[in-house]
């Protein structure tokens, strides 16, 4: 690091927990946001302002005037643009030290799976139940930390899943495939409101976890939380592996 670079991140480095070492590792990282809504926008500004080295944004949709209510990367002159580049620009424009990766389609089969290979995290900031299995399964197959995020109405979550830690559970652990797809359930997420600052600070954790992974400060979220925005209250569930798992348990990992 040269001397801007340990003035900018110098309340990292005054972090016993953090110090110069952890920030280079920030500076060697790369992330990969997948989803550059409401969840991925504070995310991407975050992981940028932070220093994290390379910053891989993926997502396929537009911006409509809908999502100006919570998706704070985008501005209202970015109407119609894709996401994935509106949340790049404005990542750049906090840290233009950050290689910042624009993936303006959606991810899936091979393209997924070398873009989960190609980094050290991933951060899940989708809302799709398709797109949630899928993410999982190439990080369990790439042994890439996953930092899944959820928000609806006033209710957020959290989870952190570890594949490089035999006790951490998968998301499919946590929400087994339903033999249907789930497709009546995702109708009503999609069809429900969710209240603009929830996202904020669900965001503002995925990003917290995926520091913490690549600086190696702290440790890493286990379990589940749950945040109630009605209530100011949060809730932490313990979550163990599922052995008979479809994707981390013991047959899948045989079959692999």
């Amino acid at each position: 690091m040269n001397d801007e670079a340990l003035l900018r991140y110098s309340r990292h480095i005054m972090l016993d927990a953090v110090d110069i070492e952890g920030q280079q590792r920030l500076l060697d990282g790369h992330a990969l946001v997948i989803g550059a809504g409401g969840l991925g926008s504070p995310v991407a500004l975050y992981l940028a302002a932070a220093g994290v080295g390379r910053l891989s944004i993926a997502d396929a949709d537009v911006i409509e005037i809908s999502n100006l209510q919570r998706q704070i990367a985008h501005r209202q002159n970015d109407l119609g643009r894709n996401k994935a580049e509106s949340a790049a620009e404005s990542a750049s424009a906090l840290n233009s030290d950050c290689e910042i990766i624009a993936l303006g389609a959606y991810l899936d089969g091979e393209a997924l799976e070398a873009a989960v290979a190609a980094a050290d995290v991933v951060l899940d900031c989708t809302d799709r139940f398709a797109s949630r299995y899928a993410i999982n399964r190439a990080c369990v197959e790439a042994g890439r930390p996953l930092v899944s995020g959820a928000a609806i109405r006033f209710s957020g979550q959290l989870a952190v899943f570890d594949p490089r830690d035999t006790q951490s559970p998968c998301y499919a652990c946590l929400y087994p495939p339903a033999a249907d797809g789930g497709d009546d359930e995702e109708l009503r997420c999609a069809e429900s409101g969710v209240i603009g600052p929830l996202v904020g600070l669900i965001g503002c954790f995925q990003a917290l976890e995926a520091v913490k992974l690549l600086s190696g400060a702290g440790r890493p979220h286990r379990g589940l939380s749950t945040f109630d925005g009605m209530d100011a209250e949060w809730r932490h569930f313990n979550v163990p592996r599922d052995p008979g798992c479809p994707v981390c348990g013991v047959s899948a990992r045989t079959a692999r």
